[in-house]
């Protein structure tokens, strides 16, 4: 599937959308592997929060440790995973290309995904929209696909950092699910091989799938309904 995507149209929509604080600055609107983008993580608070005791003849002097509450940031990354085995810069830039989307199939087995998976480091991609190529002409169409109400998606993903000898690379991958019997995303992508689409959340569960245990995160990923979503030609623009 295409590995191009249209940032947020505007800082406000992130705090709108998905109840983080505003980027101070924008990036470029279109996002490709190698390209800066943003996406949205879980972050650990510092310290524990304290529940006071509630229950009568509770002892109020050794008060009781909850788990502290789910807490989103955005972060800033490449567009394309860098595995934590991967050796130098280099390497992980000629590999980053290959890993900016992922099988949701095979990220729990695969060399370059599976520690990443299993430590949990889960996030959400946000975007206006995503390009896919329309074959059914015999030629490449550019088509731009978005929600049908004109609202930011946020699309199931994983994050990385990598370090090594002074340097530093944040990435991530958005996660795909299989789209042959999709009504929409059917129509894309060349014939002969398989259909993909991003794994697209719905909204409202931003929080649940960044905090979900490993073993129930794989139900998040589902096609997203095909009534939602809206797919219009690129126009070219004139020189």
């Amino acid at each position: 599937m295409s590995t191009q995507y249209e940032c947020l149209k505007s800082a406000d929509l992130y705090a709108e959308a998905f109840g983080i604080a505003a980027p101070a600055h924008l990036l470029d609107k279109e996002v490709w592997p190698r390209k800066q983008g943003f996406f949205i993580r879980k972050a650990l608070l510092s310290s524990p929060v304290t529940a006071q005791p509630s229950e009568p003849g509770a002892d109020a002097s050794a008060p009781a440790l909850q788990a502290a509450p789910l807490v989103m940031e955005l972060a800033q990354g490449q567009f394309g995973l860098v595995p934590t085995w991967v050796k130098s810069a280099s390497d992980a830039k000629l590999r980053s290309t290959k890993l900016a989307v992922t099988r949701y199939e095979t990220m729990s087995t695969s060399t370059n995904t599976r520690d990443t998976w299993l430590s949990g480091q889960r996030c959400i991609i946000p975007m206006q929209a995503f390009f896919e190529d329309d074959w059914r002409s015999g030629k490449a169409v550019p088509t731009r696909i978005a929600r049908v109400d004109g609202k930011p998606m946020g699309v199931a993903g994983l994050w990385e950092r990598w370090a090594k000898d002074g340097e530093e690379i944040t990435s991530f991958t958005l996660l795909t699910v299989n789209a042959n019997s999709h009504a929409l995303m059917n129509r894309y992508q060349q014939n002969g091989n398989e259909k993909r689409m991003p794994a697209i959340l719905n909204e409202g569960s931003w929080a649940a799938w960044l905090s979900a245990p490993t073993d129930k995160a794989r139900e998040f990923m589902r096609a997203y309904p095909a009534q939602l979503l809206l797919a219009n030609p690129v126009q070219k623009s004139k020189t």
